[in-house]
């Protein structure tokens, strides 16, 4: 055997090793879950909870909290990131609670006390069947879905198939493949990633408002990420920026709580363009243009 092959096929065969290992090891370098015992009580500070169970069809258990206001004006399906459980998720909760919005957040399978494989066609499945529980006692047009980070991928494809008020997406990905190169550009991804998350094709089909919360100093998933989902339909689609805002942070900043109120507590309004500038355009032949 040649010398120059011997090097081909070596790393031919480390970059097939460095391939399966990737595979296999995805769902652990994705998803950090914290695990639950099945007798944990969650407590928050002057938030009324129920917590529930829905069974699937393929025999998993959904764990849930419904955190409660005195007069709902509608729900919030919140759809968290890829680390710990509801035990720490739910204290975001309270920004939309004192608003007078009910909350739902639940664990996705293998987080807290959810059980089942997780897939990424499984967890779509679950979070519709959650979906349609509170289509049950809600009417769609005083759901809200939010998105956070990883629960924004999610939260499109439920605003694609359904009829909700309105998507708002924190921190959301192009898709899972596009934020997985940044780190392994040499590896086929297309092949070897089992959650993709497609967020830019599930949004062409959403036909609510939405709403895009993004800081511009975010590390992880970049702010021109967000810029670039927000082209994707324009004329349903507001970015918010969150000057200096990290990736794990935004909730610190007052103006992400300004953004927020204004979000859910405003009511949409169209704009009277007539008599505005909409239609003017600049001449190319003035300099100070």
């Amino acid at each position: 055997m040649s010398y120059w092959l011997y090097i081909v096929l070596l790393v031919l065969g480390i970059y097939v090793g460095i391939s399966v290992l990737l595979y296999f090891l995805q769902d652990y370098l994705m998803f950090k879950p914290e695990k639950l015992d099945k007798d944990f009580q969650f407590h928050y500070e002057n938030q009324e909870i129920e917590e529930y169970n829905v069974e699937t069809r393929d025999g998993a258990t959904i764990n849930g909290l419904h955190f409660k206001s005195k007069e709902p004006k509608g729900v919030v399906f919140y759809l968290k990131g890829n680390s710990k459980s509801m035990k720490g998720w739910g204290k975001f909760a309270v920004d939309f609670t004192r608003h007078g919005f009910d909350v739902i957040m639940v664990d996705y399978r293998g987080f807290g006390k959810s059980t089942g494989r997780r897939t990424q066609k499984a967890v779509k499945r679950d979070l519709q069947v959650v979906y349609n529980k509170i289509k049950e006692n809600v009417d769609e047009k005083y759901v809200i879905l939010y998105g956070r980070s990883l629960g924004s991928g999610f939260a499109t494809k439920l605003a694609s198939m359904n009829n909700p008020r309105m998507l708002i997406l924190d921190a959301p990905y192009y898709s899972l493949s596009k934020v997985a190169k940044r780190y392994v550009p040499f590896m086929p991804l297309s092949i070897l990633i089992k959650f993709p998350m497609p967020t830019y094709k599930w949004l062409k089909y959403v036909q609510c408002p939405i709403h895009i919360i993004h800081g511009t100093d975010d590390k992880l998933i970049p702010y021109k990420t967000s810029v670039k989902l927000s082209k994707i339909k324009p004329k349903l689609t507001t970015l918010h920026s969150i000057i200096g805002g990290g990736h794990k942070n935004l909730n610190t900043f007052e103006y992400y709580h300004k953004v927020l109120d204004e979000i859910i507590t405003s009511k949409p309004k169209k704009i009277n363009l007539e008599g505005s500038s909409i239609h003017v355009k600049h001449s190319s032949k003035t300099a100070n243009a």
